[in-house]
This record gives structure tokens, C-alpha cells and sequence, in this order.
């Protein structure tokens, strides 16, 4: 099919685009799904001294060098958030907004969230806990949500649902200042917990409860154990073995979303595996 991808690339840090160069020039077709910095944890670094070849250097310069790399080989980052992916036998469906794409295989490299989730967060996920406030807009029509924005693309997701539900509370994790429609609701607190019966009730936070209908936390990625269902994980971390596998056939991950040691280079060295043993499955399925 013309738009199945032989590789998706789920992260834009050192080790997606890593994947995405080492599978480039092997000549397969890819998507790489991520931000326009890249990886915020980059940009913030003030001095970067272990990265073989730029020592001294400051994330923001290293950040501009992937970003000359990456153009210079005719590689284009996706901005739209990837929701869900499915295995579907001999590929994978992605769902990222209001688009579908399909892959033969799939490279999760999505780093690693230093938030928790909230208490009743997992609990009540499908329940009126989700990541995608604007896949599930319409389900919440005249109804009461609540957006838990971890960056300024969610402020673009609360108002869109605000034209469909009855009331939005917005409830910013960072400063600034906030792109919001008059008709959503600031609320400058900290979110809590979230608890209900069968479904959503309220989000309570520290100074103040909102009756609620739905609440959304919305970060830079979903987590993997809820991104991609039926993924093993481990100590909070996805697991894989030496080739970056998955227990999902087809699927692989690398990065800081594996595991420990944080480190830009382990990322970089991961993400090569990844694409060479993807490479590698792509060409013994052809033989």
C-alpha cells in the first residue's frame, strides 16, 4: 500500500532520530512522529560533555546539529501526537489525531515522563480519563471537561473541546501565557487525584474539587503501557532485549523509555539498533 510506512518512529530525541538516519539509508520508507524542538530534556541541558565528539557543548547546539543532520538527509518530523497504536498481524495502525497511519513496524522511542501519573489516573483510563482531548471531543458534548496541560499544544486541545462541551477548566503545569478562548476557565492549582464511581466524578486539587466529567493530562507523549496495548514493561520502563525488542513481534523501543542509564549516547546507540533490527525483519520478510 502506498501509504503504509515500512518504519514509524514514535519520538524526535537522540534516539528516534537516530532510528530515523540508520533506516533512512537503508532506503526504507519512514514516518518520524515528534516536536519541533526535538526533545525539551535537550534544549534545557546547559553543558553536555559525554557525547562522543561535541564535548562542552550546550543542548540547544547539539539540538541544531541533529536538526542539520536531519536535513540534510530529507528527514521531516511529524508534529502530530501519536494516541494509540494497534498490532494488527503483519502491521501496525497509528492513530494521531484525526489521522491514520499504518507501518510494518514500529520504533518506540519516546523518552521517559519524569511526572506520575495522578492517584486514579490508570484506574479510571477509558472512563473518562484520556490522552487525545480532541479525539474524544465529541463524546463530551454539553458536557464538563477538565485539561491537564503539560505544554502550550494543549492549549490548542482545550479550545477546540470548549466549542463542543458545556464548560473547560484548563489547568496549567508550566508558566506563561495562556492562549485560551474567554469561554475556558483557568485554574492555576495543582491537580491531585481523580475520582469517581464507574466513571469520572471530579478532579480534585490542592486548594479547590471540580465536578467533572472528563479529565485529560495531557504531556508530550502518552505512556508507553497505555500507547501501545499488551507492551511489556518493567520497572516502569519498557522492556526489551538486546536487539530492542518488544514482546510484541515487530515492535521495538529504545531510549530513555527502556531504561536507565539516561544518557544522549546510549539513546543514539539504541536507536541504531532498533532501525538496524527493524531493517533486518523488513528484509527476511521479502526473501
Amino acid at each position: 500500500m502506498s501509504n503504509r510506512y515500512d518504519i514509524a518512529i514514535i519520538g524526535s530525541g537522540p534516539a528516534g532520530l537516530s532510528a530515523a538516519i540508520n533506516a533512512k539509508i537503508r532506503n526504507k520508507k519512514i514516518i518520524v512522529f515528534g516536536n519541533e524542538q526535538f526533545s525539551n530534556k535537550l534544549i534545557k541541558a546547559p553543558r553536555i560533555d559525554n557525547y562522543l565528539g561535541f564535548h562542552g557543548i550546550k543542548g540547544q547546539e547539539l539540538k541544531e546539529q541533529f536538526a542539520n543532520h536531519i536535513k540534510a538527509m530529507d528527514i521531516k518530523i511529524n508534529f502530530e501526537r501519536v494516541n494509540n497504536v494497534y498490532a494488527m498481524g503483519d502491521y501496525f495502525a497509528l492513530m494521531a489525531g484525526d489521522n491514520n497511519y499504518e507501518a510494518k513496524t514500529v520504533i518506540l522511542a519516546t523518552g521517559i515522563e519524569f511526572t506520575r501519573p495522578l492517584k486514579g489516573e490508570e484506574e479510571f483510563l477509558g472512563r473518562g480519563v484520556g490522552y487525545c482531548a480532541t479525539c474524544d471531543a465529541p463524546l463530551y458534548r454539553n458536557k464538563v471537561v477538565s485539561i491537564i496541560g503539560y505544554n502550550k499544544e494543549a492549549e490548542e486541545e482545550a479550545n477546540f473541546v470548549s466549542e463542543l462541551a458545556a464548560k473547560v477548566y484548563y489547568v496549567p503545569m508550566y508558566n506563561g501565557v495562556y492562549n485560551i478562548k474567554s469561554t475556558v476557565e483557568l485554574v492555576k492549582d495543582t491537580p491531585l487525584e481523580v475520582i469517581g464511581d464507574l466513571r469520572v466524578r471530579k478532579l480534585v486539587l490542592k486548594n479547590r474539587e471540580i465536578e467533572t466529567d472528563g479529565v485529560f493530562p495531557l504531556k508530550d507523549s502518552v505512556p508507553p503501557s497505555q500507547l501501545v496495548p499488551g507492551l511489556e514493561m518493567e520497572d516502569g520502563h519498557i522492556k526489551v532485549d538486546r536487539h530492542m525488542q518488544t514482546n510484541i513481534p515487530g515492535c521495538f523501543a529504545c531510549g530513555d523509555c527502556v531504561g536507565r542509564p539516561y544518557a544522549y549516547m546510549k539513546s543514539a546507540g539504541e536507536g541504531q539498533v532498533a532501525a538496524l533490527r527493524a531493517v533486518n525483519l523488513l528484509d527476511n520478510r521479502t526473501k
